[in-house]
């Protein structure tokens, strides 16, 4: 680990911090707001996602073709900009959009930078770090962020916008990595040869869509904690229903942390079996009642899905360093989480439309995840493989 992780883990804390905080002031705004429906909260998450699915094709390839370090300062001048228009009262769909593109153009630098600062044997490790300190990032940016939005939605705001500033200033100081040629290929056409490329490999396919599954299943639980919480355990303000997804956050950072030595990157053949435990523990969560157990699965729900992410973070991160660069690689996988994401929310949106209970949706998502899981995996060598023909010719 050097000074260049460091200043990263920086930025990408406060950056993390932000991003959860605008979120929960979000939600206050529409709470103490009065005339949404039940379906605005699912959609305020989905506005955010659209961006990183529509704009896939290109902010891979704008990682690789700038220091990513740069680019890092750019995504988080666009989020702040979102930020202020939600100040200004824009609509939150609108304003939250904004932050999804800054997000978007953030987010393939922001793990594609890895293989740049970090050798091989620690990339995993550099990832826990990481998603660990990412972690870390939402539990203080959920839970003070609804505690100063409870009080004043501006404060929050402000707090909001503050944070991405200090951050763009942070990653100016990351030193700049080294860039790819100026691919003058279509974009589009490019981006789904590469994706093609990827799905002729079982790990890379096994990582981007195990991905999926995973981000799919932490969006749509958190969103369904705005209904089952009030439903199952009493709680009814915003600041209760971010401490109860701070054990989800706790969790994954701890998994994060012993992941290196549970599921090396020559060993991603495990990272099913967390999985698994994921979505046990998912549907143990739809039968508990007692707030006491509640936190206590949903600390194990994190656990298992930090053991899960961090692996084939970094193996999807390897093979796209060794072929047609790390940003397009994340990129990729991106475009994968956020259709996911945005599927799943649509789907418990629409769930709601028909007043759907909240248990039955939290136990019906612990069933999807253990079946897509038996999906994904299946197949899955115990060795790793070489890299195919088709990635190396995408580069």
């Amino acid at each position: 680990m050097n000074r260049a992780i460091y200043t990263l883990l920086f930025a990408q804390f406060l950056t993390a911090f932000a991003d959860n905080a605008i979120l929960f002031a979000a939600f206050a705004m529409i709470m103490q707001g009065g005339g949404y429906g039940d379906w605005y909260r699912p959609a305020l998450q989905a506005s955010f996602l659209v961006a990183f699915v529509v704009l896939a094709p290109w902010v891979g390839r704008f990682a690789d073709q700038h220091a990513k370090g740069r680019v890092l300062t750019w995504g988080n001048a666009l989020k702040a900009a979102g930020a202020l228009l939600l100040l200004a009262g824009i609509d939150p769909l609108l304003a939250y959009a904004v932050v999804g593109i800054g997000a978007a153009v953030y987010g393939p630098a922001k793990y594609g930078i890895l293989p740049d600062l970090v050798g091989h044997d620690k990339l995993v490790k550099a990832n826990g770090w990481v998603e660990g300190s990412t972690i870390v990032a939402i539990v203080f940016g959920a839970v003070i962020g609804a505690g100063v939005a409870d009080h004043s939605i501006g404060w929050a705001l402000a707090l909001v916008i503050g944070s991405y500033v200090v951050s763009l200033l942070a990653t100016l100081f990351i030193p700049k990595t080294a860039v790819k040629p100026r691919d003058e290929r279509p974009a589009v056409r490019h981006f789904f040869a590469m994706m093609g490329g990827f799905f002729t490999t079982s790990r890379a396919r096994f990582s981007m869509l195990g991905a999926a599954i995973f981000w799919a299943a932490a969006v749509v639980l958190r969103v369904m904690m705005t209904a089952w919480a009030p439903a199952v355990l009493m709680t009814h303000n915003t600041s209760d229903i971010a401490n109860l997804t701070v054990f989800i956050a706790i969790g994954i950072a701890l998994g994060a942390v012993v992941v290196p030595w549970l599921v090396p990157i020559e060993r991603l053949r495990r990272a099913r079996l967390a999985a698994y435990l994921m979505g046990f523990c998912i549907l143990i969560l739809g039968v508990t009642s007692d707030p006491l157990w509640a936190k206590v699965v949903l600390l194990l729900i994190g656990v298992t899905g930090g053991i899960f992410v961090v692996p084939i973070n970094a193996a999807l991160q390897d093979i796209g360093h060794r072929t047609i660069g790390a940003g397009g690689a994340v990129a990729i996988q991106n475009f994968f989480e956020n259709l996911a994401m945005l599927a799943g929310t649509g789907l418990y949106t629409l769930a709601l439309t028909g007043h759907i209970d909240p248990v039955a949706a939290v136990l019906s998502l612990g069933v999807l995840v253990v079946i897509a899981t038996t999906i994904v995996a299946w197949h899955l060598p115990k060795e790793p493989e070489p890299l195919p023909p088709a990635l190396t010719e995408q580069a």
